[in-house]
This record gives C-alpha cells, sequence and structure tokens, in this order.
C-alpha cells in the first residue's frame, strides 16, 4: 500500500514557488461512535487567506471524524492549486497512518485512507508538496472548536417537547 509520505514526497527538494497552505484537522465525536464534526482552519503561511468550515457528519467514529476532516481539507486545498500543503492534526493515528508508521485495519478507515491517498496523489501530479504533522491539541484548539460547533448546530431530529402546561 502506498503511504501519503510516498505519494506527496514530503521534504523532498526545494518548495516550488507560489500558495503555501497550513491547515488546521479535527474531527470530534461525542460518544464513539456518536454525533460527529470536523473543523478544517485553512489559511497561507503569510495569513492573506484564511477559510474556515466546520460540518456535522452524522454519527461516527472519533477516527473516521478525523479523516473526514482530512478529506474535506484536502478537497478545499485542491481547489486553489497550492505549491505547498501542510496538514496539522492532533490524531496520532492519523498521521502515523499517512506516514506509513501503523497499518489500517479498520474497513471504513481503509476506504477513507485510499479517497485521502488519491488526492494526495492529484496534488502531487500537479507539483504540489505535501507533508502532514502531529501537534499537541493545545496548538489545534481552532480546528476542534470547529468541529464541535458542528455538533452543536447540527439538526437533532427530535421534536420539541410540549410544555405541559
Amino acid at each position: 500500500m502506498t503511504t501519503a509520505q510516498e505519494a506527496g514526497r514530503p521534504d523532498s527538494g526545494p518548495t516550488p514557488r507560489g500558495l503555501r497552505l497550513i491547515i488546521h484537522i479535527d474531527g470530534a465525536a461525542r460518544g464513539n461512535p456518536g454525533p460527529a464534526g470536523i473543523g478544517v482552519m485553512l489559511e497561507t503561511d503569510d495569513r492573506r487567506l484564511c477559510r474556515t468550515f466546520c460540518r456535522y457528519i452524522g454519527e461516527a467514529t472519533n477516527n473516521v471524524a478525523e479523516y473526514e476532516a482530512l478529506l474535506l481539507a484536502l478537497r478545499e486545498a485542491r481547489l486553489l492549486h497550492p505549491a505547498d500543503v501542510r496538514i496539522r492534526s492532533d490524531s496520532e493515528l492519523l498521521v502515523r497512518q499517512l506516514h506509513g508508521r501503523y497499518r489500517v485495519k479498520h474497513p471504513r478507515l481503509r476506504v477513507l485512507y485510499a479517497q485521502a491517498l488519491g488526492l494526495i496523489h492529484e496534488l502531487a501530479a500537479a507539483s504540489c508538496r505535501f507533508s502532514v504533522e502531529h501537534i499537541g491539541r493545545e496548538l489545534n484548539r481552532r480546528a476542534d472548536a470547529l468541529a464541535n460547533q458542528a455538533i452543536d448546530e447540527a439538526p437533532t431530529g427530535r421534536r420539541p417537547q410540549k410544555d405541559p402546561s
């Protein structure tokens, strides 16, 4: 299985000129599985462009939410035709799987992993450097807040209870 490191060839040679993106991602699930949301904060290295995304994804595990956040980030990055994409995540599992240090065993994660590799290959084919790094939760607070906001703002599907009075 190809790893993201092999696909994007991070740290291989000089960075081409052009748009450089730093993208913080996070997924959250209340219960595991439970209601889940994703948060993505995309910005340029000079902070001229900053976009945030939060999306409710329904019932999912935390690991699925982390991968869904990665997929959203990669799709949004692809639209901007960047020269360099740096993904920052507090999910050690996701980062180590993308680096090829951990195998992807869970069937649902295998599908999401393959989708992520496909998007990373597209970026690489367009001469975009790709890297992913693990960061501490304290450095990922904004993406975490966006993921939780998505859950908080999600429709519950329940009808409000009538006031008995």
